[in-house]
């Protein structure tokens, strides 16, 4: 996979954590307390310069109080 196809895909999966986030009127400090991640590191997932691991996408699934696999329901094709 390519370097600026990765990016996009970061910044698919960055915007659901956002929309989720604000969803449950949470601000971006209030989720890291909730799940033990620094607000900074948050702000760049959200805006898709981070790749996290497993633990990170459950402990944000945590602090947002929600099952992982509704942080990964993303548009997502196979082909491209």
């Amino acid at each position: 996979m390519g370097r600026q196809k990765s990016q996009s895909n970061l910044q698919v999966f960055g915007s659901n954590v956002r929309r989720l986030r604000h969803a449950r009127a949470l601000s971006l400090r209030s989720l890291a307390t909730q799940c033990n991640i620094d607000h900074s590191a948050i702000a760049r997932i959200e805006k898709g310069e981070k790749n996290i691991t497993i633990l990170t996408l459950m402990e944000l699934a945590k602090g947002l109080e929600i099952h992982p696999r509704k942080l990964l329901d993303l548009d997502f094709r196979l082909d491209d």
